[in-house]
């Protein structure tokens, strides 16, 4: 898998574009250990997509999760801004239901409407000059969560909490 992402980054370099992986729950890749270590098998034309609800989901709070942007912050070209609710994972875990289970049920919403506090994530990509995407996810059921309704609220967070 390094090797093809190696090659694409290459290609990807080539061309004025940049590859990156999306760590993801329920793929190869979730973990700080399994991120590490893609990331160590890789060249620096091969990025990272830091998705702020993977991270969370996959180390169970906030400050690996920022260890994570921390650690990669050169290497990353894209952010996934998601909130979590941990009363659901905490069920998905307990009752062994499936990564897509939980999101049906609703692990992830925006920003503002979970647990995580992202002034820090703000904080952290302002310092370093982050000057790629960011992009607002929620993986809610829009029967459950109407789309506008939640996209207001994660505008109207951002707004509040990193000035943009």
């Amino acid at each position: 898998m390094a090797e093809g992402y190696n090659t694409l980054g290459r290609l990807a370099a080539e061309k004025g574009m940049q590859v990156c992986l999306h760590h993801h729950m329920g793929t190869g890749i979730q973990t700080t250990a399994e991120i590490d270590k893609f990331m160590s098998l890789v060249d620096e034309r091969v990025f990272l997509l830091f998705d702020t609800g993977h991270a969370w989901y996959s180390e169970g709070g906030e400050a690996p999760m920022l260890a994570i942007l921390k650690k990669y912050l050169p290497r990353i070209n894209h952010v996934h801004l998601k909130d979590v609710r941990p009363p659901v994972i905490d069920q998905v875990r307990r009752d062994g239901l499936s990564f897509l289970d939980g999101v049906k049920k609703g692990t992830f919403t925006v920003p503002g409407d979970g647990v995580i506090d992202f002034r820090p994530v703000f904080k952290l990509l302002d310092d370093f000059g982050y000057k790629g995407w960011m992009v607002v996810e929620a993986e809610q059921d829009p029967a459950l969560a109407n789309p506008f309704e939640y996209a207001v609220k994660a505008r109207k967070y951002i707004r509040e909490t990193a000035g943009i």
